[in-house]
């Protein structure tokens, strides 16, 4: 009754995690703002910060299976 909330949460986890990273890792090669208005080095580091805490997360709900 429990694997497939599990497994839902992990894949959105996973899917946005990744998805953030790889966009934030594309747009700092590129030398273009993550966020308009913000400093780029600040607004860089936060959505990988942000990415890596989701992959975590969804690697914890991929262990509760």
């Amino acid at each position: 009754m429990e694997r497939g909330p599990a497994l839902f949460a992990g894949i959105v986890f996973a899917l946005f995690g990744g998805g953030l990273l790889v966009w934030t890792a594309v747009r700092v090669r590129q030398r273009q703002p993550v966020a308009h208005g913000v400093n780029p080095v600040a607004s860089a580091t936060l959505a990988g910060v942000v990415s890596m805490i989701a992959l975590i997360l969804g690697t914890w709900c991929f262990t509760r299976l």
